[in-house]
Parts: structure tokens; sequence; C-alpha cells
């Protein structure tokens, strides 16, 4: 199963190495780790996931010395609670001239954004769930993917909860 876990800190260098540290001391694989400064310039958020590999209660562990390191605010196991989720893509494809139509009626079903057009290459924008920045991969590999970039996983709880 895995776990999605929201972490302020404060905005001061090595902390994200401290952090990640954490992790990979306790031999978890960081399956995706966003980072970026909040609406407070001096605070960071950082996304992390990570598949618990049937040991919960070690989830549990990191997130309580998470709180032990120093510049941690704030640590929250957005796991079984209702959040908002997304991710973002950006996709260069093949798109020979004769296909490009295709390529279009794709990127509009996913409603994907076409950023960049060249003379053989489009790049896409997608932004939405995990599955479905899958789902759009797998519609556009026949067309040749020539180079993909994606973020991680950034959450916010539902409702009037905040992190």
């Amino acid at each position: 199963m895995n776990h999605t876990l929201s972490v302020l800190v404060e905005n001061r260098p090595g902390v994200l190495a401290r952090a990640a540290g954490l992790f990979s001391r306790r031999g978890f694989n960081i399956q995706s780790l966003a980072v970026s400064t909040t609406e407070q310039p001096d605070t960071s958020r950082m996304t992390i996931v990570v598949e618990d590999e049937g040991k919960p209660a070690v989830i549990e562990q990191i997130g309580k010395q998470l709180y032990k390191l120093m510049d941690v605010i704030k640590v929250m196991d957005h796991t079984d609670e209702p959040v908002v989720s997304r991710e973002l893509s950006l996709i260069k494809l093949n798109a020979e001239p004769s296909r490009r139509g295709e390529i279009m009626q794709v990127a509009s079903i996913f409603r994907a954004n076409i950023v960049d057009v060249a003379e053989r290459t489009f790049i896409i924008e997608v932004t939405g769930s995990a599955d479905k920045i899958d789902a759009f991969e797998k519609m556009l590999e026949p067309y040749g993917i020539v180079e993909m970039a994606r973020t991680g996983r950034i959450v916010l709880a539902r409702g009037s909860k905040t992190t």
C-alpha cells in the first residue's frame, strides 16, 4: 500500500537531504518526491510517496522520527483521508504531419495541452491522477515517445483540514 506524507519544513538548505536520508536508512524507496515553497516563503512542503511493504508501523515510526529532525514543522499521513491529488507530465513525442490530427484528438480526450510544436515533434502537458497520466502515456506510445518528465504527486487534504 502506498502512503502519501506531507511534511512542512522550514525552507533551509539540507532539510530535504536529512528527510530523504531517514527513509533510505530504513530501507524504503521513495516512489515520488515533490518539494516547493508554500504560501509562506520561509516554509516548504515536501510530498513523499512510499510503499509500506507490509510494514505500516514502520511508516508511523518514520513520521515520528521526522518530527525529531530540526526544521520539521508538521507531518501528515494522507493515506486514509480524502485528498485532492495531482501529477504533471511533459511528454515529447514524434508528430509526423500525417499523424498530428490523431495526436491532437488523443490529447483532447485527456484534456492535455500541446505546449510546443516543432517540425517533427509535439510537447504535450497533462495533469491529473497517476492513473490518468499512465493511461495517457500508454495511448501515446504508438506515436513514439521521445522524452518524458513527470513530477511527483502533490496533495492537499479536502475541506477545512490543513497540513
